[in-house]
């Protein structure tokens, strides 16, 4: 069950691409489920969903509207794949009250299925006309999941949090500073991809796409070099030409004296460079880039980089 508000339903294509991706992967028995059912986006899918336009996480979970228990009776989901909160949060309710409906909404849930699996998402940014403060109070918000998935998760019912807001940029990928374009449908769909896939039943084993059965190379590339440090650049290419890969990792050997700074469209580990997420499903062929700057003590002067790739 697709859960939230209109970034999830008006049309939300995000979810005809995540279908997409599942389907290609071999997960052709998924079902989504929902009240609901949008078929305007480009890619036929599957369209059930629960993504109420200008719905907020605390108004759903209140006593007089409880709406989320009817909905869940009438469509039985094993899955809520919830981005919920975008309006709570521009409407200026605090973070304990959100919190405390998702809370409430989780406990609907497991009511309704004693083993629901829940993913969560951190929202994605946003950045309206009319509201300074939205885009700031989004990142208070969304500090807060991580430690409230913790706490509430269990053996039987996994609460997983799905990091949807790093690497978006409210700029380039929605159409109104709130609402994801073709570019932020992408993005969401390639993080949700990883998280629910995850969850699934495994698949038949050497069937396309499988995890685990591909593998990657990363190639270097200097971007500049200054006195001190240089910016470089990594693209990683999934070199199976039958299976997917849902995840990557890069371990750079810098030269000596260097010492990673920065990193960025990745996520840094000592000197290993995982996928953001977003960026981890490639499909056969395809490729992606994550960025870095590294100081150094030597002399400006162009940098050699080895960066062995895994995949699974």
């Amino acid at each position: 069950m697709p859960l939230g508000d209109s970034i999830t339903g008006s049309p939300g294509c995000w979810r005809s691409l995540l279908w997409d991706q599942l389907q290609n992967a071999g997960y052709t028995d998924i079902n989504f489920v929902g009240t609901l059912n949008a078929q305007s986006c480009a890619l036929t899918h599957d369209a059930d969903n629960e993504g109420h336009g200008g719905f907020l996480a605390t108004a759903t979970a209140t006593a007089d509207q409880n709406l989320l228990p009817g909905w869940l009776a009438a469509t039985a989901p094993d899955i809520v794949v919830m981005h919920f909160g975008t309006n709570d949060v521009w409407s200026s309710i605090a973070p304990d009250a959100i919190l405390a409906a998702y809370t409430k909404l989780v406990g609907q849930m497991r009511a309704a299925n004693p083993a629901m699996k829940v993913l969560v998402a951190q929202l994605i940014p946003i950045n309206p006309s009319s509201c300074a403060e939205c885009a700031p109070r989004t990142v208070a918000f969304n500090q807060r999941i991580p430690a409230w998935a913790q706490g509430i998760t269990t053996v039987q019912s996994p609460v997983a949090v799905v990091d949807q807001w790093t690497g978006f940029d409210t700029a380039t990928d929605t159409y109104d500073g709130v609402h994801p374009n073709a570019s932020g449908d992408a993005k969401m769909a390639a993080r949700w991809y990883p998280a629910l896939s995850a969850l699934l039943s495994p698949r038949d084993p050497g069937e396309p796409g499988e995890p685990g059965s591909g593998g990657c190379s990363a190639a270097f590339r200097a971007v500049s070099a200054w006195q001190g440090g240089y910016q470089g650049e990594v693209t990683v290419t999934n070199t199976s030409s039958t299976a997917a890969i849902s995840s990557w990792a890069v371990s750079l050997a810098l030269p000596a004296g260097s010492r990673l700074t920065q990193v960025w469209n990745g996520a840094l580990t000592g000197t290993t460079v995982r996928d953001a997420g977003w960026n981890g499903t490639l499909t056969p062929g395809a490729s992606t880039a994550f960025g870095f700057v590294a100081s150094t003590s030597g002399a400006a002067g162009t940098p050699s980089v080895t960066a062995p790739c895994s995949a699974s």
